[in-house]
């Protein structure tokens, strides 16, 4: 289905990050090391930009939100949670083979987002991070990574494909952002499979 973004009048009381409707550059770009066809879990999906792009790329997609009214008529296992509520993670027990998340940060989830990649798995995230309070919103904290700590999360577990910790200036959302790209194929000693850093 065709996403219309909000008019002008309707965007002022819209939140930005619901007014874009093209996905992230680094998520179309590492898309494609997640497994054909596979699971994906789009986490704090938003207005839904990164859930129609997979869809059309053939993946199955779980999309959750804490408000999925933008989500409604997508192809896609729509779930609204508030993850943030103190509730048990939604996801306990089931894998995907590629997970998702931009523009969002609540530490206590780090850990489940990791035990819910699937072997094989393709970790691909992109939030914003210290020194973004210079310029733009979110200027919490609570809400911005910390130099080298998507690094840290995934040290030892995950094999780091890309990295970048950096200011960005272009638009729609300027600002100090970290993000990565991994995947689940350590094994003991062994060293993992070689995957590219532009993947076709």
């Amino acid at each position: 289905m065709p996403h219309t973004p909000p008019s002008s009048s309707e965007a002022k009381n819209v939140p930005k990050h619901l007014t874009i409707s093209d996905p992230s550059p680094w998520i179309t770009r590492f898309t494609p090391l997640i497994k054909t066809g596979g699971t994906v879990l789009d986490l704090a999906a938003g207005g839904g930009r990164h859930t129609r792009f997979l869809i059309e790329r053939g993946h199955s997609v779980t999309a959750v939100d804490r408000n999925a009214e933008p989500l409604e008529g997508l192809d896609a296992e729509i779930i609204e949670d508030d993850l943030e509520d103190g509730g048990p993670w939604p996801f306990a027990g089931r894998l995907f083979d590629g997970i998702v998340v931009t523009n969002y940060l609540y530490r206590p989830t780090l850990e489940d987002l990791i035990a819910t990649l699937a072997p094989g798995g393709v970790l691909i995230y992109e939030t914003f991070a210290r020194g973004n309070e210079q310029f733009a919103r979110p200027r919490n904290p609570d809400h911005l990574l910390k130099s080298g700590e998507l690094l840290e999360l995934v040290r030892g577990r995950l094999q780091v494909v890309a990295f970048e910790h950096g200011m960005k200036d272009s638009k729609p959302l300027p600002g100090v952002v970290q993000r990565i790209c991994a995947v689940n194929d350590l094994a003991g000693d062994d060293e993992p499979h070689i995957h590219p850093i532009i993947p076709k």
